[in-house]
């Protein structure tokens, strides 16, 4: 997407994604409020076979009107033949599954699968930098230190993100005594304002103000975590949520507008799926934390814990904001972003 998006502003001239990465950034939070509820309602209607069968006719769905709809661009020289680096994908592809394996079940018994992403990995360095068409270009990289930068924050940001979406939600249940739909209630406030927020802001890129007023709103969520015990008020339990949206709304925005303006023109796909693949780690990171620190069940103690370690990559995200003078300089699409760094 953020691809098609830089191939519509090379096309019109038009350089100002805030407002179409704002509409997305919104619909990607509305469809995690009605998405559990349509999943749901599919399963009830057909079992969970539903829930995938419905992709098909939405992935044609798209094809067509992207057909349609999408502006043709002129395709670049042909090099020869169709390079796609197979060995690069496989080797990058080894070294997720195997480090997100170990993660989801980390034991004594399973650190060879930290030896396989390690030895995944290595290769995968070497082939990217020796191979004259890498999937991703490793020296390139190498040399955009506030792209590298983003995706350490976006790490830092997913993990505090979905422990409040799922370690909290557990909480609520099994700590706080809530039914799943009036967890699901006490959660509700969440997305609305992280929808709202992205709604006011999503204009004005403000980068490096957002993601430091996103640091302040999760240390602010994380310290609210350890005032609550079993008896905790409703009305608590809805500021917590109110408090965990602000910095729900203002991170997504920012990191995708940091990658838009700090990566490479000519892989800024490729950058895109970066950002994600970090956000899918701070998710699992996220569950392997809380899966070491609940046990069992979601009680207070464990929750506590949690918040604490979160606390601390907070108050990490937050230096690792305010001390980044890269994001206060604006990368247009003309200017490759390590060449910006060298030249301040």
């Amino acid at each position: 997407m953020v691809r098609l998006i830089r191939d519509e502003s090379d096309r019109t001239g038009r350089d100002s994604p805030a407002s179409v990465l704002t509409v997305l950034a919104i619909s990607t939070q509305t469809i995690s409020v009605v998405g559990p509820a349509l999943g749901g309602l599919l399963i009830g209607v057909g079992g969970w076979r539903t829930t995938f069968a419905l992709n098909i006719p939405i992935a044609l769905a798209a094809f067509v009107l992207g057909a349609r709809r999408f502006a043709k661009v002129a395709r670049p020289a042909a090099k020869g033949s169709f390079d796609l680096d197979f060995p690069g994908m496989t080797l990058f592809a080894g070294t997720l599954v195997s480090l997100l394996l170990f993660l989801m079940h980390p034991s004594a018994g399973d650190w060879y699968l930290l030896a396989i992403a390690v030895a995944s990995a290595a290769g995968f360095t070497v082939r990217e930098l020796t191979h004259a068409h890498p999937f991703i270009d490793l020296r390139l990289l190498g040399r955009n230190g506030p792209l590298l930068r983003t995706y350490g924050r976006a790490l830092l940001a997913y993990v505090v993100a979905y422990s409040f979406l799922y370690g909290y939600t557990q909480w609520l249940e099994h700590g706080r005594g809530l039914s799943a739909s009036e967890a699901g209630l006490a959660t509700l406030p969440l997305f609305a304002t992280a929808i709202l927020v992205s709604l006011l802001t999503g204009r004005r890129e403000a980068v490096r103000g957002k993601l430091a007023v996103a640091g302040l709103g999760q240390l602010a969520g994380c310290a609210l975590l350890l005032t609550l015990d079993s008896s905790a008020a409703v009305w608590l339990l809805v500021v917590v949520a109110l408090v965990a949206g602000v910095p729900q709304g203002l991170n997504s925005l920012a990191l995708q507008n940091s990658v838009y303006r700090q990566s490479n023109p000519d892989d800024i796909a490729a950058s895109a799926g970066l950002l994600r693949t970090f956000g899918y780690l701070g998710a699992i990171v996220s569950s392997a934390l809380q899966g070491a620190l609940y046990g069992s069940a979601a009680d207070t103690g464990g929750l506590h814990e949690l918040a604490l370690l979160l606390l601390g990559i907070g108050v990490l995200f937050l230096i690792v904001t305010v001390f980044d003078r890269s994001l206060s300089r604006k990368h247009h699409s003309t200017t490759r972003p390590e060449e910006a760094e060298t030249d301040a």
